[in-house]
């Protein structure tokens, strides 16, 4: 793997690469299905690793499914893209897309994520 590239414990990799944060399970990561959001500025790996047990919760019984976060900081914040890649052959089942949308715009969930992935003073 490239410099600053490694596989987490749990078997997750974590690519930082300038003002990106991909976590994936395999490489290389792609989206075959994805949604966007904007969040404030927090620590982007605590980010990921949150709405990725989220996303993985709720699309848990699609076969084949691997979660996929891009977190990318931006001069408002940070845009998350949240999705993933399917393993096996088969179609993207319809209104994939909006249902990880939702979770994304979820109040309950962003206030949680958000608590878990802000900036400690130092």
């Amino acid at each position: 793997m490239g410099q600053g590239n490694h596989k987490s414990r749990g078997g997750w990799y974590e690519l930082r690469e300038g003002a990106q944060f991909t976590l994936s399970r395999h490489l290389p990561a792609r989206f075959d299905v994805q949604a966007e959001a904007v969040f404030p500025p927090a620590l982007r790996g605590r980010l990921a690793r949150q709405i990725r047990q989220d996303l993985w919760r709720e699309l848990r019984g699609l076969r084949g499914f691997s979660p996929v976060i891009l977190v990318s900081t931006t001069e408002e914040g940070m845009t998350v893209t949240a999705g993933g890649q399917f393993l096996v052959p088969g179609s993207v089942p319809k209104n994939l897309s909006n249902r990880i949308q939702s979770l994304l715009d979820s109040p309950a969930h962003r206030a949680r994520w958000l608590k878990w992935a802000k900036r400690r003073a130092t």
